[in-house]
């Protein structure tokens, strides 16, 4: 199950511990009815990846979206994973255990819906496919902000076959891409397009 893999460097999922020294029995009957899920966060300041190294100590799960960077060190060229985009981190964990994480690290800040005011947080499966996409860290992949792209104008489509067959998106024309591809939506957070995929190995769902 995708919760308990590990893509290396960026993200952990595991099951949470049962329970704390400091949590209280009234306190544990509370979280163990709680469940995980994935909660869309900021970390300020560029401090997304100190965040990460701080969450693993918790066993708390996460997840940073990156992409190769290739970068002048010495004259020579070198190739990074660098943070798609700054600040942002998902955390995979009970609500509980992300107040408490977030208490203690400060910069850690919840990202709300613009409209609701509410936390985001994101279904398993929206979360799933996002993740087999952008963690093959995929040179020809476009990372957008969800204002940048008008998803209304696309069709929404399965892909049949390859290494994303099953996988679902909105097939559309984006900037950056002289042909349509499929586009995987945290919706009021981050989308990525897919690198081209044959128009043979894509159905439109009815």
């Amino acid at each position: 199950m995708l919760a308990n893999d590990w893509i290396p460097g960026i993200y952990r999922g595991f099951k949470a511990p049962e329970e704390y020294s400091f949590v209280n029995k009234t306190t544990k009957m509370e979280t163990d009815n709680e469940v995980e899920v994935w909660h869309a966060m900021r970390a300020t300041y560029r401090r997304e990846l100190d965040a990460v190294h701080l969450l693993e100590k918790e066993n708390l799960g996460c997840f940073v979206p990156m992409q190769y960077k290739v970068s002048i060190r010495k004259g020579k060229k070198v190739r990074t994973l660098v943070p798609v985009i700054r600040n942002l981190v998902f955390v995979h964990a009970r609500p509980s255990d992300v107040q408490r994480v977030k208490s203690q690290i400060t910069y850690l800040q919840y990202i709300t819906d613009t409209r609701s005011g509410q936390k985001i947080i994101i279904p398993d499966h929206e979360m799933q496919r996002f993740i087999a996409v952008a963690g093959t860290y995929n040179d020809h992949l476009l990372y957008f902000q969800p204002e940048e792209l008008n998803l209304s104008k696309g069709t929404r489509v399965r892909i049949t076959g390859g290494d994303f067959a099953g996988q679902e998106g909105i097939f559309l024309k984006v900037k950056g891409a002289r042909d349509r591809r499929v586009v995987i939506e945290i919706q009021g957070v981050i989308a990525v397009a897919m690198a081209t995929i044959h128009p043979d190995l894509i159905e439109v769902i009815k």
